[in-house]
């Protein structure tokens, strides 16, 4: 993507936040005939020790064709779009501007591997599972075994080795005449600006 120095973001600091808070994210890959294909789900960040490559978990309905590009091509690029809003020029001090629209973002770089043996899968789930739902635990495994299997048999898993990423933290830090202002503003908005005005401050803070 687009992505100027002064709205580059790290890994540890700003990526890995940014997926675990949304981590709804959309798959694309090329389908047979070459065109990009986009599969929209939740995915699992893993804990990586340092020098180890990062891994996203998630899985697919075994309907969708997804889980067979990424068989056959399993290079493919995961999105995460956080909070965005957009950005009015009334919180600049002179009248000579324009609006824009603020946005956090973060892309990676995979490389697919499937994940269709049965013991393998209800492990995926359980982390997803965790994340998402821990109470739900115990009713998982509460259910009947062969509804658990024919729940795991309609989804294929994989796990998506990082090799590249990108960090976007668009919330206008170069133009820091508008600053106060655009906290001002978004702190009494959305969630979404709530959630923007936050990392302003964050930003601000960490370069004071």
């Amino acid at each position: 993507m687009y992505l100027p120095a002064h709205f580059k973001g790290n890994w540890a600091e700003h990526a890995v936040p940014l997926m675990r808070a949304d981590p709804f994210a959309s798959l694309i890959s090329c389908d047979d005939a070459g065109f990009p294909f986009v599969s929209h789900l939740p995915l699992h960040l893993l804990d990586a020790a340092p020098g180890q490559e990062a891994v996203l978990l998630g899985h697919v309905a075994r309907g969708n064709p997804h889980w067979r590009y990424l068989q056959a091509r399993p290079q493919a690029l995961v999105t995460f779009l956080g909070a965005h809003a957009y950005l009015s020029p009334q919180v600049y001090p002179d009248l000579v501007r324009v609006p824009t629209w603020n946005y956090l973002a973060v892309h990676c770089s995979v490389t697919a591997t499937l994940i269709d043996e049965a013991e393998a899968k209800d492990a995926l789930l359980k982390k997803l599972i965790g994340e998402h739902e821990p109470a739900y635990a115990a009713q998982w495994r509460g259910l009947d075994p062969a509804y658990q299997h024919k729940m795991m048999g309609a989804i294929v898993g994989f796990s998506l080795a990082v090799t590249r990423f990108e960090c976007k933290l668009k919330i206008n830090q170069h133009r820091p005449e508008a600053h106060e202002a655009t906290v001002a503003l978004y702190e009494t908005g959305t969630s979404e600006q709530r959630t923007l005005a936050e990392w302003m401050k964050r930003l601000k803070a960490k370069s004071a």
